[in-house]
């Protein structure tokens, strides 16, 4: 296991939780509606769709303020090639959530 989902993880804040998805749901489905390209996914492959097209730009925000030597918690890959170099990025300036395994999106 390589940790828990944020989203899911606190049961206190299931009202919370529950508008977020709702308002995420509307979203993916104004992009299926104005995207004639993902019209026919489904609401959960049209996430998948959006996180791969947009998570550069959202690694690029999260680590906006990152300084020269700031490091992302891991700087090797899952080859064990030295990843992160400076400012949380790799040499070729793609995230390090590239390298990973697990799908990540909304």
């Amino acid at each position: 296991i390589r940790g828990r989902d944020l989203f899911y993880g606190n049961p206190q804040e299931s009202t919370q939780r529950k508008q977020l998805d709702d308002k995420l749901k509307e979203i993916f489905k104004n992009i299926k509606k104005e995207n004639t390209d993902v019209n026919k996914l489904t609401t959960e492959k049209v996430r998948e769709y959006w996180w791969y097209a947009n998570r550069a730009t959202i690694w690029e925000a999260i680590t906006c303020k990152a300084e020269q030597n700031d490091k992302y918690f891991r700087e090797k890959n899952s080859n064990g090639n030295t990843c992160t170099v400076n400012k949380c990025k790799c040499v070729d300036g793609d995230p390090p959530t590239y390298f990973d395994y697990v799908p990540q999106y909304l």
